[in-house]
């Protein structure tokens, strides 16, 4: 099984729901944390095969956090090979293949 990566982002509230959509869509995603500061806001545990009505409530809880952010730093974790970075994204952990 190949290890997983965490990436993190800095983004302004407005961007919080976009950001969650595209990395769900992405489907390698296996948790969403939203952290202001130090402090974790909310963990969003996803699967593959999570879709509609099972998202509507973390695609509600995200707009609520957006409405009440400024500025706030998501760690996604990855399952396998990430996709490719985005832009502003830095990894936070090593791949499988790196030395050690």
């Amino acid at each position: 099984m190949t290890e997983g990566t965490t990436e993190r982002f800095e983004l302004h509230a407005e961007q919080l729901l976009a950001r969650f959509k595209q990395l769900v869509h992405e489907g390698n995603v296996r948790r969403v944390t939203v952290k202001q500061g130090e402090t974790t806001i909310a963990v969003f545990p996803l699967t593959a095969g999570v879709v509609g009505a099972v998202l509507a409530p973390a695609l509600a809880a995200i707009g609520a956090l957006a409405a009440m952010l400024s500025e706030c730093t998501v760690e996604v974790e990855r399952t396998g090979e990430p996709a490719a970075p985005a832009e502003g994204a830095t990894s936070a952990a090593a791949s499988s293949d790196a030395p050690m």
